[in-house]
């Protein structure tokens, strides 16, 4: 067997066991197939990763390895540097293919994954990479890339047959020497308030959602309290490949066959197709991880506020509807579209705080963090395309349409939540008499607004209309057009 030499299949953010291109080609070779995963130190470190991520990573992969064993098949977990461990397993039973799918993530796994091509060069490893959910790794423009995307979509899965799968086992000894400490405490155990990993959850959360919460889909979608139900709840799932996008879309298709709300499942399969537009963006223009979309931007938002950002980290800015949102996101994980962007737009427009730190925080705290999401719309809720709308999003306005009975403010924010529904909104238009009544103090029991809203709203408004009509900022944005458009005028 080592004469014969082995696959390596690298598992990273696909983590299942069918819709699955690399496992279905290294079990098509009928080559003695090593499977892998790994908790990389390096990763671990990083300033966007939590907890939370790898504990979602840990209870994916323990699933995983519970198929596995139904096949005498085992996934190798390791604690430890990719590169390290390939170049150890290589020297002992030589590694003849290495399957995996590109991964369009952060710079430091760019950076890993052209090391593992040096190495495999220079070992004369064959490393074959699949194109993850219709994203293209080096494409100039956006020409044709929908159709691909509706292509790849509609195309047949990669099934994978476990039972015809030869496996290859590592030593004990081997596997021990080099596997790694053990994970912490938190990453091990479960926490009730986070949706927890696997291809299991995935599916349940996806037939719920298409028999029965989807009806509610396009009324409660900005609705903060109330999408906690009716949205589909499987980006986490999604972000870290417990299922495909492919098998979300063919089942979605499937379902709106027989079931009556069409509009509201087409509505859900129209944000797949923008889930890929998105990452396809980033693998395009994977700078904007630290730089403006727009360089134009450059030189804007220079002046810290240290007292700012940790009154907008912490959810204690006066603002109920900023603060619940930012209390219900540290503490699930998960938080709506239409509030994300408002944490967004109030750390860049009303705070006028750079961009780059809120992004990092914010990555620790999704759990469906993904880096090709994350940061273009970062860039746009910041407003430094210069292609798109300004938007700056008013929270009490958000909070008055949105949370109109303050279900959401009351459930994260205990210290009003008994205040009268005429001041729960904008308890700073309380007078002293009334704070009194309700045995309430403004500044103490619950901040004061750290800004002015119309003041704030009226200077970044005023600076981004500015910056658009600078030389420098139009240039880029043709730039941007240029690349990021395809004919039929998408970006």
């Amino acid at each position: 067997m080592k004469n014969q030499g082995i696959n390596v299949v690298w598992f990273k953010r696909d983590l299942r066991l069918t819709d699955h291109a690399p496992l279905h080609h290294a079990i098509k070779s009928k080559r003695p197939t090593l499977l892998l995963f790994f908790f990389e130190p390096s990763l671990l470190n990083a300033p966007e990763s939590s907890n939370r991520h790898w504990r979602f990573l840990l209870e994916s992969v323990r699933e995983m390895q519970a198929k596995l064993n139904e096949h005498q098949t085992q996934l190798y977990i390791f604690h430890h540097e990719v590169l390290d461990v390939l170049k150890a397993i290589h020297a002992s039973h030589p590694i003849v293919n290495i399957y995996s799918y590109q991964e369009t993530g952060l710079q430091i796994t760019f950076e890993r994954d052209k090391a593992v091509a040096e190495f495999c060069k220079a070992s004369d490893i064959q490393w074959y990479e699949y194109e993850n959910n219709a994203v293209v790794r080096g494409l100039k423009n956006r020409d044709g890339w929908s159709g691909h995307w509706e292509q790849f979509m509609q195309s047949q899965l990669d099934e994978v047959t476990l039972k015809k799968i030869i496996p290859f086992h590592l030593s004990q000894a081997f596997y021990q020497a080099h596997r790694g400490s053990d994970l912490s405490h938190d990453i091990n155990n479960p926490d009730r308030n986070f949706q927890p990993g696997g291809s299991e959850f995935a599916f349940k959360y996806l037939v719920s959602f298409l028999k029965e919460r989807v009806i509610d889909y396009n009324k409660y979608i900005s609705k903060p309290h109330l999408s906690r139900k009716s949205c589909s709840r499987l980006s986490p799932y999604i972000a870290w490949g417990n299922i495909s996008v492919r098998q979300v879309y063919q089942t979605a298709e499937a379902f709106k066959q027989w079931v009556p709300h069409k509009k509201q499942v087409n509505n859900f399969i129209s944000r797949l197709r923008w889930q890929g537009h998105f990452i396809q963006k980033f693998e395009m223009e994977c700078d904007i991880e630290f730089d403006n979309f727009n360089r134009g931007f450059d030189g804007t938002r220079t002046q810290w506020n240290e007292a700012y950002f940790k009154a907008w980290k912490n959810g204690m800015t006066g603002y109920p509807m900023v603060d619940a949102a930012m209390r219900c996101v540290n503490t699930t994980g998960y938080l709506n579209f239409r509030m994300r962007a408002m944490l967004v737009s109030f750390l860049t427009h009303h705070l006028w705080l750079p961009w780059k730190a809120g992004a990092t925080y914010l990555a620790k705290q999704f759990l469906d963090f993904e880096p090709g999401i994350h940061y273009p719309q970062f860039h746009m809720q910041a407003g430094t395309t210069g292609i798109h709308t300004i938007r700056i999003y008013n929270p009490v306005k958000q909070s008055l349409t949105h949370d109109k009975e303050a279900e959401f403010i009351r459930m994260w924010i205990p210290e009003i939540a008994h205040l009268p529904l005429a001041f729960i909104h904008q308890p700073w238009k309380m007078t002293p008499i009334e704070q009194g009544m309700y045995n309430f103090r403004l500044g103490a029991d619950y901040p004061l607004p750290i800004v002015d809203l119309k003041e704030s709203g009226k200077f970044a408004r005023d600076q981004l209309w500015q910056l658009q009509d600078k030389e420098g900022v139009k240039r880029e944005a043709n730039r941007i057009l240029a690349k990021h458009t395809s004919r039929s005028g998408v970006i």
